[in-house]
Formats: C-alpha cells, sequence, structure tokens
C-alpha cells in the first residue's frame, strides 16, 4: 500500500511540477544559468520531461524508463541549485536563506534522486 502511495504522490509531484513550468516560467527563469543558452526553452524542456517522466511512471512497462530519466533530469538540475546558491540564495525576488539552498542541494537533491531510482524498481500495477 505505501509503495503505491509513494508512486501517486511521484506522479502528482513531477506532473504539477511540469505543469508550472508552462503556467509560471518566470519562476524558473531566473534560476538557469546564461551560459546554458535560452532560458524559456530550457525551461519548457525541462517541464515537458517532467511531464513525460510522470506519465511514464504511471505504467509499469515504463516506470523503469521514468525513474531513470528523472534521475538523469535531477543530474541535470544540479546545475540550477548550484547557480542559486551562487546567486546569493536569490533569484528575482525569490530569495531563501542559505542553509535553505544548501539543504536542497545536498539533502533534498540526492533525495529526489533515490525517490526516482526507488520507483523504477516498483511492480505494483
Amino acid at each position: 500500500m505505501i509503495k503505491k502511495i509513494l508512486l501517486i504522490l511521484f506522479v502528482a509531484f513531477y506532473a504539477i511540477a511540469g505543469i508550472f513550468h508552462f503556467i509560471i516560467p518566470e519562476t524558473y527563469l531566473k534560476l538557469i544559468p546564461e551560459w546554458l543558452g535560452d532560458a524559456l526553452t530550457i525551461n519548457l524542456i525541462a517541464g515537458g520531461f517532467e511531464i513525460i517522466v510522470a506519465v511514464l511512471a504511471i505504467f509499469p512497462k515504463t516506470r523503469k524508463l521514468g525513474g531513470y530519466l528523472a534521475i538523469l533530469m535531477l543530474l541535470a538540475f544540479t546545475i540550477s541549485h548550484i547557480y542559486f546558491i551562487q546567486l546569493g540564495h536569490c533569484a528575482g525576488e525569490l530569495c531563501v536563506q542559505p542553509w535553505i539552498g544548501w539543504v536542497r542541494l545536498i539533502v533534498i537533491h540526492p533525495m529526489l534522486i533515490y525517490w526516482a531510482y526507488s520507483i523504477s524498481k516498483l511492480k505494483v500495477p
């Protein structure tokens, strides 16, 4: 039962996060370093990948691929987490305490990677 709940939460988390990239792109644009290229395009691709991950995780036959894509995506997102810390923990009007940026990078991000790995191994329907 707990595995199914974790799967449902995973799907909801990535679907909502992906949709937000399209609804409120300005939240993400300031977190994308200029040297990566066009921030809007990168943001839309990231949102699309999050939605794809969510959809792939729904189905047992594609869940493993979804989990592994999530891991690759999260590794790519590490750039934005480091960039956020380099910006002094502010991206535009979004400012947080410095420790929050570090906790996101060192604790939360690895937990999300582990969650994606765990999801890739689930056999629940």
